[in-house]
């Protein structure tokens, strides 16, 4: 059926269309405001981290215009988390104004779209001198002064970093954020929200033994090996500065988080379910490295089961194992997990519903991806994590100094 046969999806595109109105003269008027006040907030360049290989590097980034949030604090009130959260996810971006990139020998130049995103392909086959392939991460240097400002015309620098599997990469892993890395509550609401707006990075908690996994996935079977790890979810780009601390901060390795851009453009509501943008994040993936075979890890508690067995069907013989963490209760959803593996078990690839990350990281050194030893190791953190103390959930008073208009 046409959309203009379907009354509840033209309603919805209409709806769609009003707001994308609404949000792109809400826009023009701030970047107006800010002109004509000559406004003092200084500009930053987020780069994201990027991936690629010995031919090409990917980097994206955003520029904005606010004061730096900083670092999170265990000791912070629930109002400066709300109000961080707040801060983040009502960014003001920085439309227009062009971005310099410099890696060795190459420079270019992108411009900012019309919610302040850039993006970069480097020809690094064409590189002078060449890439140190002994290095897993490669920076790229990045600059801009906004035209508009008339105060103050220092340039705006960053630094981005890339990606570049090594030669002897011997495994690739995918991972889910929410409810797989972090227990987020995707299947309840109101824990959720409590958990995205009352929480900080190091109030958020990790799924027990997590890090101790993926960094054992990342080291490999001998133990010093560098295997990628890339991150996928469908958190929104304005929260990549609080995941990317939160991994940190729970020994996570390092590797590119591919997030979502949320905003009310009719294409966006319309065309990026938590589906569809998944597996538009994973498949460049295994096709910029075809020889790479991959390790996929998700929760039972939305779409992820569904989602990788799509990515078997696409890449057969590509992915060896996926590891399904059960986060629900339903006696019903665990018989739908079990059918879908039973349903690729003839393609090759394991499917695993598991009840913890200890029991995953014993089938990874079963089949060889770690070594056998380290299911101490996540044993041992499992069980630090779980007795690790956890934040309150009261709504108490704001300290002195820490309401989020502070």
């Amino acid at each position: 059926m046409s959309e203009t046969h379907d009354p509840d999806r033209r309603l919805v595109l209409e709806l769609a269309g009003l707001a994308d109105r609404i949000e792109r003269g809400f826009d023009l008027l701030k970047g107006r405001l800010a002109a004509a006040f000559d406004r003092d907030d200084p500009l930053q360049i987020l780069p994201y981290r990027g991936y690629g290989t010995p031919e090409r590097l990917t980097l994206l980034g955003r520029v904005l215009q606010d004061e730096p949030i900083g670092s999170s604090r265990r000791e912070a009130s629930i109002w400066r988390n709300l109000g961080d959260t707040w801060k983040r996810l009502e960014s003001d971006e920085v439309p227009g104004v062009p971005v310099r990139a410099r890696c060795r020998s190459w420079q270019g130049e992108a411009v900012t779209d019309e919610e302040g995103y850039f993006r970069f392909e480097i020809p690094a086959a064409a590189l002078d001198p060449p890439l140190d392939r002994s290095l897993l991460w490669h920076e790229v240097e990045l600059e801009m002064t906004d035209p508009r400002r008339r105060s103050d015309t220092r340039p705006v620098a960053a630094t981005g970093q890339v990606l570049v599997p090594p030669a002897d990469a011997e495994l690739g892993v995918i991972s889910d954020i929410d409810d797989t890395v972090v227990e987020t509550g995707v299947t309840h609401r109101l824990a959720m929200a409590r958990t995205v707006f009352l929480r900080n990075a190091h109030t958020r908690l990790p799924f027990p033994g997590v890090g101790a996994f993926y960094d054992a996935l990342h080291k490999g079977p001998g133990g010093h090996g560098r295997n990628p790890v890339f991150f996928v979810s469908s958190s929104p780009w304005n929260l990549y500065d609080l995941l990317a601390e939160f991994m940190e901060l729970h020994g996570i390795p390092r590797g590119p988080l591919l997030l979502r851009d949320f905003g009310l453009d009719r294409t966006k509501i319309l065309k990026t379910s938590n589906r569809e943008h998944k597996l538009a994040q994973i498949r460049p993936l295994l096709e910029t490295y075809p020889r790479l075979p991959f390790v996929l890890i998700g929760d039972s508690g939305e779409q992820d089961p569904e989602i990788y067995r799509e990515v078997v069907r696409l890449y057969p013989e590509r992915v060896r194992a996926i590891y399904i963490r059960d986060v629900t209760e339903e006696a019903a959803r665990d018989e739908q997990v079990r059918a879908l593996a039973r349903e690729i078990a003839g393609s090759g690839t394991d499917l695993l519903l598991v009840p913890d990350t200890e029991a995953a990281a014993a089938h990874a050194a079963d089949r060889g991806w770690i070594r056998p030893e380290r299911i101490a190791d996540v044993r041992g953190a499992k069980a630090k994590d779980e007795v690790a103390p956890k934040p309150s959930e009261a709504l108490a008073d704001p300290a002195p100094g820490n309401s989020p208009m502070a």
